[in-house]
């Protein structure tokens, strides 16, 4: 999924209140007795239409206040969700669920299996225009109706009844258990959605919930908003906090003074911050499958010249980037594909499929083949903008990328604008075509490499920059169809294809992130998973409280 670039990065902490991180009052007051969290997020919530959402800070809210067949619990556990039993077919292409029938949404409705029908009906709609119909892919003719051969009506599910759900799969699909847990793929009320209209999913009040929270208080634009307690939540007994405060902070320092002083129990830190306060009560960092990258628009003829993307992919130096810009929080990327998502026979994938020189730092050899490409394209010179967020760390990450491209070519023969935009912003330009150069991020789905390399085929809706290989689509399609049920042949075709998005420099890969935080001690049971929707809240609770 899409992340929204780090916002808490290069701001210098007072020594004074470095030694005072661990002592601020508590936000909760247990006097009350309530169970509130109150929780930093470091960007807008752009959307709850789980058709349309595509980054992690919806898809984190839709996880907590929706529920689908499962739950991801701890390491990605399959839990049970809406779905209480699971039939699967001797030949694995058939899962038939048997749904609960004290499910509910918030509104009262019961929760049915109609409700997973029409969800996934309207998600693989093209007129929907999903950005994650491509998950899709593997369930009867997912694939056929998004590419608008067949009525959404012939997909593979049906409601047998109110409380059971059969799914028909036309290949296998390694992981299909972990993508029922994805919000992707959860219920939606139809009745709510037709009320709604172009308005669902875009304020609190026009949604329904059937997961442990409930949404509150977000006009679809403000920076701070509540998940509060769901009671017609069918689990709602596991259910220990009554309240989750999110609070938007885009620069660390105030959202660290927030912390200190009690009025925040978690936050993500800046870089200084993370190097001052590491080793102190409340401190870790969450090693992620998340990997920062350029994406380089191919529709402009600069852009599709190998040797331009080549020669900004050399210039970067990624290990002062991550010294200057993060602190050292965060290592170099060694591919597209995160570090330490997938192994087989002990190896892992993004070293196996590493191509060095694409990630490397030669600035000699960046400057000849800026030149070669600049000789190709018939220009003395190029101009172009780099987009990012707007937080401390997107603006920080501009500056540095700017500053090390200009020094590399020199200013008669590059002239580089930035442009920092909110996240919500920067997800819509990238998405229309509108940029330059942008700094994408992208977190595994699930622990499978085809999580980032599906991005890059020529028709997927994530592939902003529009880079094409036939061969790469080619080996993709094998790994999901002809070779899918060879698990050795399967990792051949994804390590091949990783191979020539590099060696292409389909995309410049800068860092793959590490986040370090402050949560308060008294804050326990977070499920946290790296792959998938990070933040499940279900069971958390306060200690003391």
């Amino acid at each position: 999924m899409k992340l929204a670039k780090l916002a808490k990065a290069g701001a210098v902490v007072a020594l004074s209140a470095v030694f005072l991180a661990a002592c601020g009052k508590s936000s909760n007051d247990s006097a009350s007795g309530k169970q509130v969290l109150n929780w930093s997020e470091s960007a807008e919530l752009p959307t709850m239409d789980l058709s349309k959402a595509t980054d992690n800070v919806s898809f984190n809210q839709l996880n907590n206040a929706m529920e689908g067949l499962y739950r991801l619990g701890k390491n990605s556990k399959i839990e049970p969700g809406v779905a209480k039993k699971t039939t699967v077919s001797d030949d694995g292409m058939t899962y038939t669920f048997e749904l609960r029938k004290d499910a509910k949404w918030s509104n009262g409705d019961n929760v049915t299996a109609k409700d997973f029908v029409y969800s996934w009906q309207r998600t693989v709609d093209p007129k929907t225009a999903s950005q994650y119909a491509f998950l899709f892919d593997g369930i009867e003719n997912a694939k056929a109706i998004t590419d608008g051969e067949k009525p959404v009506t012939e997909l593979g599910i049906k409601a047998e009844g109110d409380h059971k759900l059969v799914v028909k799969l036309e290949k296998a699909v390694p992981y299909f258990k972990l993508l029922m847990g994805f919000p992707a793929f959860f219920p939606q009320n139809q009745k709510v959605v037709e009320k709604y209209g172009d308005k669902y999913g875009t304020n609190s009040k026009a949604m329904v919930y059937n997961g442990p929270f409930k949404l509150e208080d977000w006009t679809g634009s403000n920076l701070k908003w509540t998940l509060a307690k769901n009671d017609k939540y069918w689990d709602k007994k596991k259910v220990k906090l009554d309240a989750i405060n999110y609070t938007v902070n885009k620069q660390s320092q105030t959202a660290y003074n927030l912390y200190q002083s009690g009025k925040v129990d978690a936050t993500a830190l800046g870089a200084e911050q993370a190097k001052q306060l590491k080793g102190k009560t409340g401190y870790l960092e969450r090693k992620e499958p998340a990997v920062f990258y350029l994406q380089f628009n191919q529709t402009k003829a600069e852009f599709q010249n190998k040797k331009i993307r080549q020669a900004l992919a050399k210039s970067v130096d990624r290990e002062q980037y991550v010294k200057q810009v993060l602190a050292g929080a965060s290592v170099p990327a060694k591919g597209f594909v995160a570090s330490g998502l997938a192994e087989r026979d002990g190896k892992d994938f993004a070293t196996v499929s590493e191509v060095k020189s694409a990630v490397d730092y030669n600035e000699k050899e960046a400057k000849k083949l800026f030149d070669e490409g600049l000789k190709e394209l018939g220009r003395d010179k190029l101009e172009f903008q780099i987009l990012s967020d707007d937080t401390d760390a997107g603006k920080k990450t501009t500056e540095f990328l700017q500053s090390a491209m200009t020094e590399t070519f020199g200013t008669d023969k590059v002239k580089i604008t930035v442009s920092n935009v909110p996240f919500k912003t920067r997800l819509a330009r990238s998405d229309s075509g509108d940029f330059d150069v942008v700094m994408t991020a992208w977190s595994a789905d699930f622990a499978d490499p085809i999580s980032f390399l599906e991005l890059m085929t020529s028709d997927n809706a994530q592939n902003d920059g529009k880079w094409k290989n036939e061969e790469y689509d080619r080996l993709i399609d094998a790994s999901k169809n002809a070779d899918v049920n060879d698990p050795a042949k399967r990792w051949d075709d994804m390590v091949k294809a990783e191979k020539i998005l590099m060696e292409d420099q389909g995309v410049a890969p800068i860092y793959q992130r590490s986040q370090p935080w402050m949560v308060k001690p008294s804050v326990k049971n977070i499920i946290y998973n790296g792959a998938g929707v990070n933040y499940n809240f279900k069971e958390t609770y306060i200690s003391g409280n």
